[in-house]
C-alpha cells in the first residue's frame, strides 16, 4: 500500500498494464469476412435552455447561442459468437463517477451489458454544459442554475441509456477495419509557452500525434460509422456558445465527406496537450478540418480488416490518497482563498461536516477491448501523454488509447510530471 497521491500515481502505469493483460489473449489471423454486426444511433443533447458552460472557472454567465449542436452517439458491436459491446461518445467535458455509475448500472439491467462492455467517452469540450457532480465548485452560479444542471443531467442520463438501446436495435451485418493516421497540431503545453510559439519553432516535449480510425461498413461497402481519436485538449474556444470545439468541427467535416456515416470522436491522453495557437472559431474549424483530413487519408489509403472476434476486460485501479485535510485546515484555506478555490474548499468542508470524513482512496477505471487484432485501451481521468506512449511500447504502436472514459475525476500525472511539478 502507498500513502500519498504521488506514490499512487507513479504506480499507476504498471498497474494499468497488468490490468490490460486481462484481455490480451491470442487472436486468430484476420479474415476477409469479418462477421460483425454493428448498429449506430445518435441524439442531439444541446441544452434547450441557457445554462452554464463547463471547463473554465472564469466564465460569469450562461451560454448565449451555439456554433453547432452537441451530440451523443452510440456504436453497438456484436462479434461472430454473439459477444456484444457498446461505445458511447458525448460532446461534454466528462462523466462524473455518479452519473457514469448510474448509466452503466441501467445499461446492465436493461440490456445485459456489464461494465467491461460499455465505454462512456467524453470529448472533453470546454464549450459544453456543466454536469452535476463534475467540478461544480469551479463555477459561480446560483440555485436557479443548479436546478437547470440537475434537470439536464437527468435528461442526459435517460438519453444515453435510450441511445444504447437504439444502437443495439440497429445491429446489422457489417465489416470493421482499423488503422492509424497522423495529425500534428497538438503541442505539449508543459514544455511550450503559448506566447513564445512561432512558425519557425519546433515544439518541445512528448506528444502523441496518432489519429486512430475505426470504420464500420455495410454489405454494400457504404460507410456507416467512422470512429476516430486524437490526444489534444478541446480548448480552442472559451466563449459563451455551445460547441464541440475542434472535435465537433472534425465530426462535421467527416460527415460532409461521407453523408451517410456517423462520425464519432474520442479523446486520447491529452492532459498535457493543447491546440496552439487557439482562441478563435477559425482555428477550431481549422484544427477540425486538419483532423478530418487525416481521417479521410487513413480511410482512403487502405485499412486493416478486423476479424469478428471481440474480447473485453475491465478493472479499477484504487489510488491511495494523501491524508485529507482537517476541518481546521480547510477553514484556514477558505479564509486565504478567493473565487473557485474558495468554493472548492468550502465544498470539501461541507462534505467533511456532513459525512464525518473525506475519502482516502479513489478507484480509476481501466478497460480494454480487442476487436479482432485491434487493441483499444480506455482510461479514466485526464491522463498525461506518457501513459499512451508507454502503453504503445507494451502493446504496439497501432494500439488505440482513449482517456476521459467512464469517469473524469482529476488529472492523472506521469512519474515525470510528478517530479517536475506544475499544473497537471
Amino acid at each position: 500500500m502507498v500513502d500519498s497521491t504521488r506514490l499512487a500515481c507513479t504506480m499507476l502505469a504498471p498497474l494499468m498494464l497488468g490490468a490490460m493483460s486481462l484481455g490480451s489473449g491470442a487472436v486468430a489471423e484476420q479474415e476477409t469476412d469479418a462477421s460483425w454486426m454493428a448498429g449506430v444511433a445518435r441524439v442531439d443533447i444541446t441544452p434547450v435552455e441557457p445554462m452554464w458552460l463547463a471547463g473554465y472557472a472564469g466564465r460569469d454567465r450562461p451560454a448565449e447561442g451555439a456554433h453547432h449542436p452537441l451530440w451523443a452517439k452510440g456504436l453497438a458491436l456484436e462479434d461472430a459468437s454473439g459477444e456484444r459491446a457498446v461505445l458511447v461518445t458525448v460532446d461534454t467535458l466528462g462523466f462524473a463517477k455518479a452519473l457514469s455509475d448510474r448509466i452503466r448500472d441501467r445499461v446492465e439491467a436493461e440490456y445485459g451489458l456489464d461494465r467491461a462492455r460499455i465505454v462512456l467517452s467524453a470529448s472533453h469540450t470546454h464549450s459544453g454544459p456543466v454536469l452535476e457532480d463534475l467540478l461544480e465548485c469551479m463555477y459561480a452560479y446560483g440555485d436557479e442554475e443548479a436546478q437547470k444542471i440537475q434537470r439536464y443531467t437527468a435528461r442526459l442520463e435517460d438519453e444515453i441509456v435510450e441511445l444504447v438501446g437504439n444502437a443495439l436495435e440497429a445491429l446489422a451485418p457489417a465489416e470493421l477495419a482499423a488503422a492509424n493516421g497522423v495529425a500534428r497540431f497538438a503541442v505539449n503545453r508543459r514544455n511550450n509557452r503559448e506566447a513564445d510559439l512561432r512558425p519557425t519553432i519546433t515544439p518541445a516535449g512528448p506528444s502523441d500525434h496518432a489519429v486512430p480510425v475505426l470504420t464500420v461498413r455495410r454489405d454494400d461497402g457504404a460507410l456507416d460509422a467512422v470512429v476516430f481519436g486524437y490526444a489534444c485538449h478541446a480548448t480552442v474556444l472559451s466563449g459563451y456558445e455551445w460547441c464541440g470545439d475542434y472535435p465537433g468541427f472534425a465530426q462535421i467535416a467527416v460527415e460532409e465527406t461521407w453523408p451517410d456515416a456517423t462520425a464519432m470522436f474520442f479523446a486520447g491522453c491529452a492532459a498535457d496537450q493543447n491546440p496552439l495557437p487557439r482562441r478563435s472559431v477559425a482555428l477550431a474549424r481549422q484544427y477540425g478540418q486538419t483532423l478530418a483530413a487525416a481521417v479521410e487519408q487513413t480511410v482512403e489509403d487502405g485499412m486493416r480488416s478486423l476479424a469478428g472476434e471481440l474480447s473485453v476486460a475491465y478493472t479499477e485501479v484504487v489510488l491511495q490518497l494523501e491524508p485529507p485535510p482537517s476541518a481546521e485546515t480547510l477553514r484556514a484555506r477558505i479564509a486565504e482563498s478567493t473565487g473557485h478555490r474558495e468554493r472548492c474548499y468550502e465544498a470539501l468542508l461541507n462534505r467533511l461536516e456532513a459525512e464525518g470524513e473525506l475519502p482516502t482512496e479513489y478507484p480509476v477505471p481501466v478497460q480494454m477491448w480487442r476487436l479482432g487484432d485491434q487493441a483499444l485501451v480506455t482510461l479514466g481521468g485526464e491522463v498525461t501523454v506518457e501513459y499512451a506512449l508507454r502503453i504503445k511500447e507494451r502493446l504496439g504502436e497501432e494500439t488505440f488509447v482513449m482517456a476521459y472514459a467512464n469517469d473524469v475525476m482529476s488529472y492523472i500525472p506521469s512519474e515525470t510530471v510528478l517530479a517536475e511539478g506544475g499544473y497537471e
